[in-house]
This record gives C-alpha cells, sequence and structure tokens, in this order.
C-alpha cells in the first residue's frame, strides 16, 4: 500500500491480527521492509512494515529530510491507519527514529527494540580528524573530494548526501532519558558499524532496558542470529 507525505510516495504493508498493540518494523540505512518480513509468522500481533524513502518501493527522490521527518512520517500512517498502541523494533538508521517516537511518543509506545541501533554520538580517533582535516583542505585549494566519506554516503546523489550528512551528524543521546517503554536492546558483538560501547550506553541511559549480545554476530545480528532473535523477540514482545 501507499500513503503519501511531503514530497514522496510512502509503501508500506500492515497485517492487522486485530490486536490491541501492533509491531512496528523500522529497517536499516539501504535495507527495506523485506529484511524484517520473515519475522510476521513468528509473532501473534499486528504487524506494519515500512520502506524508508529512498529505499524499497518508496519514493526515490526526495529533498531536506531529517531525521525527525522520518519520525514525522511513522506518526502521520500511524494516525492514518488509526494505531494508537505499538512496540518499535528498529534496526540501526530505524533505531533511530524508534529512539525519536518512544521519547516523544510515550503514551503510545509500549516496548522498544534496538537492533545494532544508530542514533549516539560516536567515539572518534585522531585518525578520523585528520581525515577530517584533509578533506578540508583538498575541498579549499578545489582538489578532487570524490573519494572521501563512507561506502553509504558515496553511493548516495547530491539530494541524498545532504539528507545523509544531517542524519549521521544529528546524535540523540539526550533523547534516551526520556524514554519510558520497556526496553530490549541486542547487539552483534562483532559489530563495527555501531560498536558496544554503543549498546553499554543504551542499557545505561534508558531506564528501564535489558542488553542481550548475540555471539558470532555483526551489524546484521538479527540476520546472523536468526533463530536466536526470533526467540528473544517472541519473549519480549509476547
Amino acid at each position: 500500500m501507499l500513503k503519501f507525505y511531503r514530497d514522496a510516495h510512502i509503501f508500506f504493508r500492515f497485517f492487522d491480527r486485530k490486536t490491541d498493540v501492533v509491531n512496528v518494523f523500522l529497517h536499516g540505512w539501504g535495507c527495506d521492509h523485506t529484511s524484517f518480513l520473515f519475522c510476521r509468522k513468528y509473532l501473534k500481533q499486528s504487524a506494519l512494515f515500512v520502506d524508508f524513502p529512498p529505499f524499497g518501493k518508496s519514493s526515490k527522490g526526495i529533498k531536506d529530510w531529517t531525521i525527525f521527518t522520518y519520525a514525522s512520517m511513522i506518526i502521520s500512517l500511524l494516525s492514518d491507519l488509526k494505531i494508537k498502541k505499538i512496540n518499535l523494533i528498529g534496526h540501526s538508521f530505524g533505531g533511530r527514529v524508534a529512539i525519536i517516537l518512544a521519547a516523544l511518543c510515550k503514551g503510545e509506545v509500549e516496548k522498544l527494540v534496538l537492533v545494532d541501533s544508530a542514533g549516539l554520538k560516536p567515539r572518534r580517533s585522531f585518525f578520523f580528524y585528520m581525515k577530517i582535516w584533509a578533506y578540508k583542505t583538498r575541498k579549499k585549494l578545489g582538489l578532487d573530494t570524490s573519494k572521501y566519506g563512507s561506502c553509504d554516503y558515496l553511493a548516495l546523489g547530491s539530494d541524498m548526501r545532504k539528507i545523509f550528512s544531517n542524519i549521521v551528524n544529528t546524535h540523540l543521546d539526550e533523547f534516551l532519558p526520556f524514554i519510558d517503554a520497556k526496553t530490549l536492546v541486542i547487539f552483534g558483538e562483532n559489530d563495527k558499524t555501531t560498536p558496544l560501547y554503543m549498546a553499554r550506553k543504551f542499557k545505561r541511559k534508558i531506564k528501564n532496558s535489558t542488553l542481550i549480545v548475540l555471539k558470532f554476530a555483526g551489524h546484521f545480528c538479527y540476520i546472523d542470529r536468526r533463530l536466536e532473535f526470533l526467540e528473544l523477540l517472541k519473549n519480549f514482545l509476547e
């Protein structure tokens, strides 16, 4: 199904099992709703899966979106579907959106699951700041800077690069103390994208939270350890 929001068509799938609480799955950057779709049959609650633009079947051309635009998009969709109570399951980028929703929509969010979630201010090494200095110097001198940036950044067009830069530089640490929902933090022990120190900070700053670290798993721990993840999710949500 499609919903129009701002300058984009939003693709979503809603599986309504007439339960009071709906599980809302929020995928990571560069993925789409299908990455979480295997959870649908395993859980008994109603489920909502969304493609964040420009991914999946949602619109490709968006401009000037921020992480708060994505959060507002989900709020608008929930309103249209008349969904009042939700559990949020967010991976990486989807975790950023889930953090905002859990902090600002306390009455609607029953439970929160952060899976290898992004959103915290990262620790930066001296090497990182040297790369920033080199980039700024080359740009000032009019030299080529096209190879500077992460793989995710380099794969994007100019409009999406601006959106991506805004998102990764918006840190949500201050939102964590305002989350009241019972929270499960699940991280892969070998996650290099969102390292374990971030998982520990989520556990420390979110009041009613539990941290589970999955062995032999990376940034996509819910895929690397699918059966274990499903069991954790089922026990926590149901």
